[in-house]
């Protein structure tokens, strides 16, 4: 759908498949070859889903990546990966007019508005042979290789196989987001986040659902998500707490959503506030899920196992994996303790698991230790086996002798009624070693004084443990975001020690 109430364009199944056949050969006759990377830079068009099909068919490896990549950002992941072709729009083909390899271009406007050396994807689709059946791929070679979102540094290169993402998320459509044939799932993603492939391709796909979308004109905005939700039948939907805190500040006493019945949401931990306001105006409970661009659904709240929603709670394990709470040296610590959050990788892998960072030996050997891997988030475990999220392992404040979560403090936070967003990290103290200081991004009806940093300051002792509170606040316009719409908090730490 372009936009809500705007132009509809479907595409069944059969007619997916015959697609990705004349993709497949389409990319072949153009020089692209089985194992070769692939750069696929596109917002949220119907292309996207066939060149991905395509592809996985033939046998390359598709890289996506979002639009809002600049031309720097897409030259270094061309050179990093050694892509040897790259499938984009106009908008795209601007900034990667030095590619050297093979470029294609979606929706050319016409041969002589298309730029010289690039191929027409659409003309070559019609044309390409719809019987095209190029030789399996085996399961453990590569199948989609995504860049980390770059919280902690340059985003590095994770390396799915055709199994690990193409059949592990069949955990995720139909334990976590509990799909069945005819259902309509709608996931607010950019398709070069690594959400999109788990939520609208992968995951839907292997349980037979639809996959609804709003086309790259469908700009994001509370109010016509909620339209959205209104207006089709969407009974699945899943959406990052970005888009969730913003939503939960409508008006939602207007709006009744017939046909929706499961709403989940992952991609950074989810403020209790948010489900209990949701589920207070709805009745429907927002099931958390937890897992990595290197994973598929690692903890997540379970509706179709049953389980119980406890709000600021990630969920617990995903059947199929064995997690664990680790100190520095990989021994378990005891439920309610602070640890890593480990996957048990011996003696046999999961799937649903990455194969490897490419390229990168020193990440490897940091990530895989004996016999696990190493997620670097931060939780604690209770005695049910529901993890809580206290937050990346560069993240933690230590202030005292005590260990603090920034996001416990950014939940407080976003209780108080002015509180838009909030970002919260730790800077260097003489006395404390390191103290709280919060970023605070106001919503349009409150303004910014001495007043309101004092009232913040005691909402936090009220509603935390008094040592938590920031004894910092400063109020700023937008917190600065990965890609992928998580809170850059090293960048927040840089900006506090200017």
């Amino acid at each position: 759908v372009d936009n809500p109430g705007g132009n509809e364009q479907r595409f069944s199944f059969r007619q997916l498949a015959e697609s990705s056949r004349r993709a497949a050969s389409f990319f072949a006759r153009q020089g692209i070859r089985r194992g070769d990377r692939v750069l696929i830079v596109l917002p949220r068009v119907p292309q996207w889903w066939l060149a991905m099909l395509g592809l996985i068919r033939l046998g390359a490896v598709p890289i996506p990546g979002t639009s809002l990549l600049t031309a720097k950002d897409i030259r270094f992941r061309a050179e990093s990966a050694e892509a040897g072709a790259i499938i984009t729009d106009g908008d795209g083909a601007t900034k990667a007019e030095d590619f050297p390899g093979i470029r294609i271009l979606v929706k050319a406007a016409s041969a002589a508005a298309r730029p010289d050396g690039w191929k027409d994807f659409d003309a070559g689709l019609r044309a390409a042979d719809p019987a095209f059946d190029p030789e399996p791929t085996r399961s453990d070679e590569p199948g989609i290789i995504y860049f980390t979102s770059g919280t902690t540094g340059q985003p590095k290169m994770v390396v799915h196989t055709q199994a690990s993402y193409g059949l592990g998320h069949r955990v995720t459509g139909e334990l976590w987001l509990d799909l069945k044939p005819g259902d309509v799932l709608w996931t607010i993603s950019d398709t070069g986040w690594a959400k999109a492939a788990w939520s609208s391709f992968y995951g839907p796909w292997q349980m037979g659902a639809c996959v609804f979308t709003l086309g790259a004109g469908g700009k994001f905005g509370p109010a016509a998500a909620l339209q959205t939700l209104a207006q089709y039948p969407i009974t699945t939907w899943c959406a990052p707490p970005t888009a969730l805190r913003m939503i939960v500040r409508e008006d939602l006493s207007q709006w009744r959503f017939p046909h929706l019945r499961h709403c989940v949401s992952a991609g950074e931990p989810l403020n209790a506030e948010v489900v209990n306001v949701w589920k207070a105006a709805t009745g429907l409970t927002i099931h958390e899920g937890y897992g990595q661009t290197e994973s598929v659904v690692l903890v997540g709240n379970f509706r179709s196992l049953g389980h119980e929603v406890r709000p600021g709670w990630m969920g617990r394990a995903t059947p199929g994996f064995e997690l664990a709470v680790l100190d520095e040296r990989l021994r378990e610590v005891p439920d309610g303790e602070e640890g890593e959050l480990a996957v048990r990788i011996a003696p046999c892998r999961p799937l649903g698991l990455f194969r490897e960072y490419w390229r990168n030996p020193k990440e490897n050997a940091e990530r895989f230790r004996g016999d696990w891997y190493l997620t670097h988030d931060r939780v604690i475990r209770d005695a049910d086996g529901y993890y809580r999220f206290v937050g990346r392992a560069d993240d933690v404040i230590k202030s005292s002798g005590y260990r603090i979560g920034p996001f416990e403090v950014e939940s407080a936070l976003i209780e108080h009624p002015a509180v838009l967003e909030a970002g919260v990290v730790g800077i260097p103290d003489s006395v404390r070693g390191q103290v709280v200081k919060a970023f605070v991004v106001l919503r349009k009806d409150f303004a910014a004084s001495d007043a309101l940093r004092i009232e913040l300051q005691n909402h936090c002792k009220r509603v935390t443990a008094p040592y938590k509170y920031p004894r910092e606040v400063e109020f700023v316009e937008s917190l600065p975001k990965t890609i992928s719409g998580k809170t850059r908090h090293a960048e927040l730490r840089q900006r506090a020690q200017l």
